[in-house]
């Protein structure tokens, strides 16, 4: 099975180490905030990318000097779970970040621990690494990162908005709180920012690409409805001359009409303007409307 579009985009961020240890601690915070679970009876991650199960426990030992009490095996597939239960461990977690494992009803975040921008955008990776995900944009526009906590998706929608310089857009599924963008632009911003200038650079190019589609798309309907126009003008001033012919009126039609009305004939699926073309001398294009009008009004008062 290939590589999906946000595996790869998740591939790119975690080639960004945290060289500063509170940039290590900024990214760790990230990942339990928006992990699967997070509170005083333990922390839970589970995530199909390898390249986040092996980053996992590096930055857990840079940040915190800890090891989780549960990891996959190095040839696992599939859902990979890493937990960390053991209550000095997760007692170590939350003082980090300012909680206490016995008091703490609800988790936030600790803005003094994205104080500056290097730690906010670490923080942000590991929100996305661990919450979140991006559509392969050949099938649409839509990025986001989810948590179960309220007060982090109202106060990490603070800190996208100053970084990013625009707000994403907040909803709810099931019992988490979803971020996202729709965007292309925000989308590609986003991932830039985030660290997968690769994954931005394919979000822009399929965006040129659909709009380079539909530009062709729409100027073809239009050259169609164009051709159409021209098919049903032509049938319509054939049957006019046909009816014409038939009541021995079209002899004695002046002779521009004439002329006009053979050249109809002889060429049912030329334009205006080759028509106008084939005249003697060659007239406008506005010049044959006029002329094929006629000979239409004509047939149609001779019909009545």
């Amino acid at each position: 099975m290939g590589t999906s579009f946000s595996s790869g985009a998740k591939t790119e961020v975690c080639r960004l180490t945290p060289q500063k240890k509170c940039c290590a601690l900024a990214e760790v915070f990230g990942i339990l905030l928006f992990c699967n679970s997070f509170s005083a009876e333990g922390l839970r991650i589970i995530t199909e990318s390898r390249d986040f199960a092996a980053m996992l426990p590096r930055l857990f030992q840079k940040a915190l000097k800890l090891e989780f009490d549960l990891a996959p095996l190095p040839e696992a597939g599939g859902k990979l779970v890493f937990a960390m239960t053991q209550p000095e461990k997760i007692q170590t977690l939350m003082e980090a970040y300012g909680f206490n494992a016995e008091d703490t009803v609800s988790l936030h975040v600790n803005f003094s621990v994205v104080e500056d921008e290097c730690c906010r955008a670490s923080f942000l990776r590991g929100a996305f690494l661990a919450g979140g995900s991006v559509t392969d944009p050949g099938k649409d526009y839509h990025l986001e990162i989810t948590t179960t906590h309220q007060s982090v998706a109202r106060e990490t929608f603070v800190l996208m908005r100053e970084v990013l310089g625009f707000p994403p857009k907040v909803t709810k599924r099931g019992g988490a709180q979803v971020l996202y963008f729709k965007q292309s632009d925000q989308i590609s911003d986003c991932l830039t920012y985030l660290g997968a200038p690769l994954a931005a650079m394919a979000i822009m190019e399929a965006k040129l690409e659909k709009d380079l589609n539909n530009q062709v798309n729409r100027r073809c309907n239009c050259d169609d409805a164009n051709t159409s126009k021209v098919v049903e003008a032509a049938q319509e001033q054939l049957s006019a001359i046909r009816s014409l012919r038939e009541r021995g009126l079209l002899e004695h039609l002046p002779g521009k009409l004439r002329l006009a009305a053979k050249a109809r004939e002889e060429n049912p699926e030329a334009s205006l303007s080759e028509l106008a073309a084939m005249m003697e001398p060659p007239i406008t294009k506005p010049a044959m409307n006029h002329r094929m009008k006629k000979i239409v009004s004509l047939a149609a008062e001779e019909n009545k």
